[in-house]
């Protein structure tokens, strides 16, 4: 007789949310003494739209101001560093999900929203974190992990506006989860 023993476990329980952060705020130092860059995600995100859109229509590519930095000489992707950060992050959580047993294909939502409207509401939001990340000049990680512990005010702004305006939308969204 064979058990699976495996998909009976339970999972492990969540990690030590201060021992979490500790550990972020030692990858950060990390990054800052071995890269000389804090750390972050629509950096490597950008580099990825730039050779691609170069690859398509490279006059559009360079005319946009916002990509045409990322162009200049070779327009590869993979000299961008934060490229290889979001692929470390991706693969990382990945093995962390598959050895906690946790990893799994689900759909959160609440009971009063359907599975297309979740999506669809992910997609949206999702939508206006890229444009407000394009806007800021970084992404909410790079905001609020490399600005704020470089002391920047425009960082810490930031996040308070972040805060402010998930309490504030929270109102509106909230039925879907009761």
């Amino acid at each position: 007789m064979v058990s699976n023993t495996h998909a009976s476990r339970a999972p492990a329980p969540y990690s030590n949310p201060y021992l979490a952060g500790i550990g972020l705020g030692l990858v950060l130092l990390a990054a800052f003494v071995f890269v000389g860059r804090g750390l972050g995600a629509s950096g490597g995100v950008s580099a990825v739209v730039a050779s691609g859109l170069h690859v398509i229509a490279p006059e559009h590519a360079h005319r946009l101001e916002w990509l045409s930095g990322r162009l200049a000489g070779d327009a590869s992707p993979l000299k961008e560093w934060l490229v290889f950060e979001g692929m470390g992050v991706v693969l990382g959580a990945l093995l962390s999900g598959l050895l906690a047993r946790r990893a799994m294909v689900v759909i959160e939502k609440g009971p009063r929203v359907s599975r297309r409207a979740r999506l669809l509401m992910a997609f949206f939001g999702g939508s206006l974190m890229a444009v407000g990340a394009a806007f800021a000049g970084g992404c909410t990680s790079g905001q609020a992990l490399t600005g704020g512990a470089l002391l920047n005010l425009g960082s810490w702004a930031f996040m308070l506006m972040v805060f402010a305006g998930a309490y504030a939308v929270a109102t509106f969204v909230k039925w879907q989860w009761r």
